[in-house]
């Protein structure tokens, strides 16, 4: 997959573009739906698949103070297009002046000269160019023009009478409600980070837990989880606490992410980068009277977790 971060600077591809848009934040099953009709397009025609997006997510320059939290990393995210079949990959640097750009502008030079458009993939709620002045209808005349088809895909629906998109996405994991993530999504919702030193308190009770310094994919609600730890040799059954600690009395600013690996109690992965995924919220965090009434929610939360996962096929990515 080529990539590039500027319109004005990349080579336009020899065969003409096949193109999607859009900020594809999490690669969900919407998004999917766009690419899949990309693909189509492209054989169809002998084009190169092309994906632009935008770089930092539009609103953290338009209204920065409403910018939402991303659902995956720039990592990730590249990783999931170029598992779809993206031949071609504008980042675009969004900026004010890139937002400046009126319709017709950004149809003729980043479009039709500079991704050499022949076909256009859009959802059904796109808007493009100053003021987001350009809709569908709009990028529709605007092709004819300038020679490239427009699509124009409709929502996706993923259960009954819900609707794939970043933000619905969003809102199910800052509930706690991961498996509606996945849902949405199609594959579950991960984090990554790297293993560091803790406190040992897991060890001591029994359960040694990894102590993840989290990185980036957006958090779900603080609780605990049955999912799955992957450090490179493929996931494996895990039961992971995101919190507070409140039975040690550590303070609020001391959120932790911490997996504990079933059934594996000697694993030695400090220093290691991994991935953590999530499957099922058990409960909420809470504080207990003693660390044997502690230890004892643990063992019923591993339990519950491997009875879980057992059921549940092992997730890879992309």
């Amino acid at each position: 997959m080529q990539c590039f971060d500027d319109f004005a600077t990349m080579t336009p591809p020899a065969a003409g573009s096949s193109l999607t848009i859009g900020n594809f934040d999490g690669v969900h099953r919407g998004h999917r739906a766009l690419l899949a009709r990309t693909r189509a397009a492209a054989t169809a025609q002998g084009l190169a698949v092309g994906v632009l997006t935008f770089r930092p997510h539009p609103v953290q320059v338009l209204a920065p103070d409403l910018a939402p939290p991303l659902v995956c990393s720039h990592a990730d995210k590249r990783a999931l297009l170029a598992s779809l079949g993206v031949d071609l990959l504008l980042e675009q640097r969004f900026d004010r002046a890139f937002a400046a750009l009126t319709p017709e502008v950004f149809a003729r030079r980043v479009l039709r000269d500079a991704l050499a458009a022949r076909h256009v993939v859009v959802g059904y709620d796109f808007t493009f160019g100053a003021r987001r002045a350009g809709t569908t209808d709009v990028l529709t005349t605007l092709g004819a023009e300038l020679g490239f088809g427009v699509e124009v895909v409709t929502a996706q629906a993923v259960g009954d009478g819900l609707v794939a998109s970043s933000t619905r996405a969003r809102a199910f994991l800052m509930e706690g409600k991961v498996e509606g993530a996945a849902l949405v999504l199609g594959r579950p919702h991960h984090v990554n980070g790297t293993v560091v030193r803790g406190h040992q308190r897991g060890r001591t009770l029994g359960f040694p837990t990894a102590n993840v310094r989290h990185a980036d994919g957006l958090l779900p609600r603080r609780g605990v989880y049955a999912g799955w730890l992957d450090w490179g040799a493929g996931a494996r059954p895990a039961v992971a606490n995101l919190g507070f600690n409140p039975t040690f009395g550590d303070g609020p600013g001391a959120q932790t992410v911490e997996a504990h690996v079933i059934d594996a109690p000697d694993l030695d992965l400090y220093g290691k980068s991994v991935r953590l995924f999530f499957h099922r919220r058990l409960r909420d965090e809470r504080k207990f009277e003693n660390v044997d009434a502690l230890r004892a929610r643990i063992e019923q939360d591993r339990d519950a977790a491997r009875a879980l996962l057992a059921a549940a096929p092992t997730p890879t990515f992309p």
